[in-house]
């Protein structure tokens, strides 16, 4: 029994606004690189006859995919902007590290201003 309770505590999240800035940095760095490597592999496919180059096309202009676009791609890349641009501030600029999590949270209100109109925007020209 010690041994279960130890594992739940070390595996527990015990993180402040830092942890979650580096977690949801990495989830965000991922999804678009698997995004940039789709589109290197569909560019690739313009080696392989018309029509196999054309049915792929004809994934990208799903809704569904617009959908991932606006919600995943757009929301990932301003996120991970926003946030290495934040990184960078504390890297380079003495004394910063003391105000990561104040940074953070002017972070999170700058994407959520940005994101939230533009976001809205892209949808109506979708529809």
């Amino acid at each position: 029994m010690a041994a279960i309770s130890g594992f739940f505590r070390d595996v527990t999240y015990r993180g402040r606004e830092g942890q979650i800035a580096w977690m949801l940095h990495r989830v965000t760095g991922a999804g678009v690189f698997l995004f940039l490597a789709l589109h290197i592999i569909n560019i690739f496919l313009m080696v392989f006859p018309a029509e196999t180059f054309n049915s792929v096309l004809v994934f990208y202009h799903a809704f569904l995919f617009k959908l991932l676009i606006i919600f995943g791609l757009y929301l990932g890349l301003l996120y991970h902007a926003l946030n290495g641009i934040r990184v960078l501030i504390v890297d380079f600029v003495p004394g910063a590290a003391r105000y990561q999590a104040p940074m953070w949270r002017v972070q999170v209100v700058i994407f959520l201003a940005l994101y939230a109109p533009s976001a809205a925007i892209l949808l109506s020209r979708m529809l």
